[in-house]
């Protein structure tokens, strides 16, 4: 098992930055991709960017593409989403995943094994 555990949420102005991290703990060697996730009042959760755990690719979704940024810490067991120019379409609960085994950038959250619990992302025009 691995447990997720996202921080760095929080109110930010239109423009503004945040960095969101998701801690991992447990069988964390088993881990080959974390990715983000969101999901807007009244929406369905959407993929935001997802970074394979050996560095080697990254993906995104159109709609942050040239402002967030998905990197990994494997030292730490730490991913890390900086976004910037936010937008108040941007406000969500924000949950990081990670998949076992295969390596992927699957945008299907129902590829992703493990959830951390979400934090609150709220972008204020």
């Amino acid at each position: 098992q691995v447990q997720l555990v996202e921080s760095g949420g929080g109110l930010v102005q239109a423009g503004g930055s945040l960095r969101l991290s998701c801690g991992a703990s447990g069988r964390t060697f088993s881990m080959s991709a974390m990715a983000w996730f969101r999901q807007a009042p009244g929406k369905e959760r959407e993929f935001v960017a997802v970074i394979q755990w050996n560095g080697a690719g990254t993906r995104y979704a159109d709609s942050v593409k040239g402002r967030f940024i998905i990197s990994r810490d494997n030292a730490k067991n730490t991913g890390y989403l900086q976004m910037n120019s936010l937008e108040p379409e941007d406000t969500a609960v924000y949950y990081c995943a990670a998949k076992r085994g295969i390596v992927t950038t699957s945008t299907t959250d129902r590829t992703y094994d493990y959830w951390g619990q979400g934090t609150q992302v709220t972008v204020s025009s």
